[in-house]
């Protein structure tokens, strides 16, 4: 069995929060339809902290940022939808403000008694908090008397909600965050066979983190766009494919490096092409050397998926981030599909992140069968380099 690491930063669970009021943390950066939360996948991620702080006695004021909106409010990225949806799942009121800080943020805190939840407004509608203003932390912090971050998703950023309101506030870690943390450290120590599933667009994405795990791993699996620079660097002709030309060094020395330290390195030997970059493109299923010049690979063929199956099935844990082809578009969606299925069907620990492969396991209803669904997205992968994240860091150690 692979060893296993005491979460070393002080959680909810080791603090009295009976009678206080905790800022929440949380990551519900989710995609809108309109004005209602198209994936609520981060919002439930968040639920076991939420209960157990309301549940204990606790005044709950979530805080969390929704997209770009770089310092302005934007109408499409108010939080306002997230607190609605948060409302549906706990079936019960949770209050909302227009504000994030200031007189109406403080009333609709004030009028809180133990067990109610309450959401601010986005935290990105503030310049301020991306520069992690202490005027500006300070001021969230005065509305709470304990802070919990429990939004994985953003504790690789030092913002002001993330890392500045520590300063101001007893800090502790979320049930979330706590999760977040064990799972990929297993990662880091895992059971043999290892196998890495790298999917996306860029090679310049996840190229850190591939070179990190590379000692742990037995197999490394690579599909979708990042797919094209490796087979490029290996001398094949990708056609018009999208490949990172400026990554090909790095590609060239990952597989000298895997050479080296005899990591089975798995690419797909054939590619389902596409005549124009479009989901009504024509398509043919091609080897990888017999790429038309003026075709694109938009996702790996049926035989790459057999073989990416089978160098699955043995596998003791698993870790797999991003989609391994064109998946939003049906015509190139198989590869991702049969590789979702693969993963499901491990009896290992298995750890997925990235929201294409989270969809489509979704999409296949086998989201219920993966180890342990990462909300983390860039903050998993800085967390796979060896980095340290500043929204961990600021937590009181136990």
């Amino acid at each position: 069995m692979a060893a296993t690491t005491r979460f070393p930063k002080k959680t909810v669970r080791d603090v009295s929060v009976a009678g206080r009021t905790a800022l929440v943390r949380v990551d519900f950066n989710v995609p809108l339809h309109g004005q209602r939360v198209a994936d609520d996948t981060r919002i439930r991620a968040a639920l076991p902290t939420i209960h157990h702080l309301s549940e204990s006695g606790a005044r709950v004021v979530l805080c969390s940022h929704l997209g770009r909106p770089k310092g302005k409010r934007v109408s499409g990225m108010s939080c306002r939808p997230t607190a609605a949806a948060l409302e549906e799942m706990l079936r019960r009121p949770v209050a909302f403000s227009p504000d994030a800080v200031g007189p109406r943020a403080r009333r609709t805190v004030d009028a809180l008694i133990a067990g109610e939840v309450a959401m601010l407004e986005n935290t990105r509608f503030y310049p301020e908090e991306e520069r992690n203003d202490p005027v500006f932390a300070r001021a969230l912090a005065s509305l709470a008397d304990l802070f919990v971050n429990d939004g994985f998703g953003a504790a690789h950023r030092s913002h002001a909600s993330t890392v500045g309101v520590a300063a101001y506030l007893p800090a502790v870690a979320g049930l979330l965050l706590e999760r977040e943390v064990e799972a990929l450290t297993r990662l880091l120590r895992p059971e043999r066979p290892f196998v890495a599933i790298a999917g996306g667009a860029k090679v310049s994405d996840k190229i850190d983190v591939l070179s990190h795990l590379l000692p742990q791993l037995d197999r490394l699996l690579i599909g979708g766009g990042m797919a094209n620079t490796f087979l490029a660097a290996l001398g094949f002709d990708m056609g018009r494919s999208v490949v990172e030309r400026d990554q090909l060094p790095a590609a060239e020395h990952l597989i000298a490096e895997a050479k080296e330290r005899a990591v089975e390195l798995v690419l797909p030997v054939d590619v389902v092409v596409g005549n124009f970059y479009l989901e009504q493109a024509d398509t043919r299923v091609v080897q990888v050397d017999q790429i038309p010049a003026d075709w694109l690979a938009m996702d790996i063929g049926p035989l790459s998926v057999e073989r990416f199956t089978d160098a699955i099935a043995d596998t003791r844990t698993v870790f797999w981030n991003g989609p391994l082809g064109v998946a939003e578009w049906a015509a190139f969606a198989n590869g991702t599909s049969g590789v979702a299925k693969a993963v499901a069907a491990s009896q290992g620990f298995t750890v997925v992140g990235g929201g294409d492969s989270i969809a489509a396991l979704k999409r296949l209803g086998l989201d219920d069968r993966i180890g342990h669904i990462s909300t983390g997205g860039g903050a998993a992968l800085e967390f796979l380099e060896g980095k340290v994240l500043p929204g961990i860091a600021c937590l009181e150690d136990r």
